[in-house]
This record gives structure tokens, sequence and C-alpha cells, in this order.
């Protein structure tokens, strides 16, 4: 998956757990209840994972559970949303092109199972 450029100063990343899918269709940003903060080794991991997602055919429904916002230490960089059942990903960030906004992975592969299951540990029991 193409990153936008400033993720090689992402120093932080907080995993969002997104409680109302529908919105992000046509929303303006990521919203949803911070379920972990991942820093230093984990948050390049993560986005280790998240560049390593092959593309895959992009389906319609677009109801994102989880999302991630990427920081430096002083400002949000991006935020992404990521839809399992479609394999969609859509995008924010200052300056972001057009054709990074909205994106598609392979739900399946390695990559993203171990994204998911990262992602799933953040919940509580």
């Amino acid at each position: 998956m193409l990153l936008p450029l400033p993720h090689g100063k992402t120093e932080l990343i907080e995993v969002i757990r997104i409680t109302d899918p529908a919105r992000h269709l046509s929303s303006e940003d990521l919203a949803g209840d911070t379920a972990a903060i991942w820093d230093g080794d984990q948050a390049q991991q993560a986005l280790s994972l998240i560049a390593d997602l092959p593309r895959s055919g992009l389906y319609r429904c677009f109801l994102p559970g989880w999302g991630i916002r990427a920081h430096d230490p002083t400002d949000q960089l991006f935020a992404i949303a990521f839809c399992f059942r479609c394999h969609g990903v859509r995008m924010w960030g200052l300056d972001l092109p057009v054709e990074q906004q909205v994106q598609s992975f392979d739900a399946e592969s390695p990559a993203a199972l171990e994204l998911l299951r990262r992602f799933r540990s953040c919940l509580p029991g």
C-alpha cells in the first residue's frame, strides 16, 4: 500500500476502534475511540505491515472497523480507515494526492491478517 510521504516522521500511532463506520463514506476525518497507543518499534512494525499490504479488488461496502492516526512529536500526520470486508482504505492527510485517498488491499494477505490480529488485541478481554 502506498503510504503518505510523512509516514517516515511517525513516532506514535493511535489505534482507533471505529464506532460509526457509515460516517466514513464521506467524512473529512477519522472518528472513533482510541483503543491503544503504539510507539517506537510497535509503531514502526505497524507501518511496515501497512506498507506491505498488497493491492486487491475493491468491493463496495466500506464500513471500516479499525483505523490509525499517525503522529510526529507535535502534530497528526495522517489517518487511515480500514475495511477488512470490502478491502477498502480511506486516508486523510495534508496535501495527500487524490490517488492515495482511496486504495484497496488484500484483506486475506498475511500482512493484513497480522494487522487485524494486532488491532483486535487492543480490545479488552
